[in-house]
């Protein structure tokens, strides 16, 4: 019984964490950003290591990916993302902090 339940925890992360990623994909936040590599904006490690933490970093990141922003990480401007649902950005948000895995 606990063999079966971590496997399905074990699916459950994984899955998890290749969704996040479609999503990122499918809303072509990867045309900027990448896990472990600044491209435009910075690499989700950085993000991650950056508010690593703090207690308020879900609300920091979620409000980020949906407002936009500029300054925190150079000159060009993050766009805003209002079409994202709450649920997705979320979901972008913690996968963001954990270094994008």
């Amino acid at each position: 019984m606990k063999q079966h339940i971590a496997v399905a925890l074990i699916a459950l992360a994984t899955t998890s964490a290749w969704a996040n990623a479609d999503l990122a994909k499918k809303n072509n936040c990867l045309a900027c950003h990448a896990a472990d590599k600044k491209i435009v904006g910075p690499a989700y490690q950085d993000v991650a290591k950056k508010y690593a933490g703090q207690a308020d970093a879900e609300a920091t990141v979620i409000k980020n990916i949906k407002a936009g922003g500029s300054g925190k990480w150079g000159p060009i401007p993050m766009p805003p993302q209002p079409q994202l649902s709450d649920a997705d950005a979320k979901a972008l948000a913690v996968w963001v902090l954990g270094g994008a895995k």
